[in-house]
């Protein structure tokens, strides 16, 4: 089974950066998709903000 959501780890894993990047990063996805903070940030939405194929980021990702 798949996961739908990602995680700051996750944008670790996938960009070799720090876990505080990874915050970041989401951060900026919500505040540019206009989400709360309590919504939950995609492998979709992510990949499409950073520009990167979905199936690279799911082979990277547990």
């Amino acid at each position: 089974m798949k996961r739908i959501c990602i995680y700051p780890k996750d944008v670790q894993i996938v960009t070799g950066k720090s876990e505080r990047y990874g915050r970041t990063i989401i951060k900026k996805i919500k505040d540019h998709l206009n989400k709360e903070s309590h919504q939950v940030v995609t492998i979709d939405e992510f990949c499409s903000f950073m520009g990167i194929e979905t199936s690279e980021v799911q082979g990277l990702i547990k």
